[in-house]
């Protein structure tokens, strides 16, 4: 999902076959790009993949329960890592929404509540547009609100938020969801043709990586 394309829904394609493609043709075919600069590892001797995601995408929302199902099968030498975006905007509140992803993690709350956000905002309707909705929502899910409204605030959420937007604007996404690989490649249903090959692509570039 775009940019613009996100914010309107804040607001309210040849499918390429991959599997068994050698990674040269299916770069060519434009089913991964390189990253915009290369990001160091975050674990030495592991292969870090990122998925970028805004709970207000609806590509994110289906997206979510076969990226959760894949990342659970990874090997152990990768390390999966969720990361929320934020783009600039007066009308949707994509600030408010990554600290929310930060505060549950640091809260250690992200398996009780993070489906939880998805549900409320795609099922429910609810935009979390303040953060008077936001801790609304904590509370209704179970979690203290005075607590979540100081993590909400705190300098450790707005540190993990400036780490995840320079990440994002260094592998050079520039929509959701998007798999970056390695600090190296990124691929997403938009770049590959389908969720499936996006994660296709992401295994085969996992193996290459190993190789290298």
């Amino acid at each position: 999902m775009k940019r613009r394309q996100l914010i309107q829904a804040g607001l309210a394609a040849t499918v390429i076959q991959v599997a068994g493609l050698p990674l040269a043709q299916a770069q060519q075919a434009g089913a991964f790009r390189n990253a915009r600069r290369e990001v160091p590892r975050s674990t030495p001797g592991k292969i870090d993949v990122v998925e970028f995601f805004w709970y207000g995408c609806p590509h994110c929302y289906n997206f979510e329960p076969k990226v959760s199902a894949w990342a659970k099968n990874l090997p152990g030498d990768v390390v999966f890592t969720k990361v929320p975006i934020a783009f600039q905007s007066q009308r949707v509140n994509f600030l408010g929404h990554q600290k929310l992803y930060y505060t549950l993690e640091i809260m250690g709350k992200l398996d009780q509540a993070h489906m939880k956000v998805f549900e409320a905002m795609h099922k429910d309707k609810k935009l979390l547009a303040d953060d008077a909705q936001i801790f609304d929502f904590a509370q209704s899910v179970g979690l203290n609100r005075e607590q979540f409204a100081n993590t909400f605030k705190s300098f450790g959420v707005a540190s993990k938020c400036t780490q995840a937007t320079k990440l994002f604007n260094d592998y050079g996404a520039d929509g959701v969801p998007t798999l970056g690989i390695d600090g190296k490649f990124i691929t997403s249903a938009s770049i590959a043709g389908s969720e499936e090959n996006a994660l296709r692509v992401a295994d085969a570039l996992i193996k290459r990586q190993r190789q290298a």
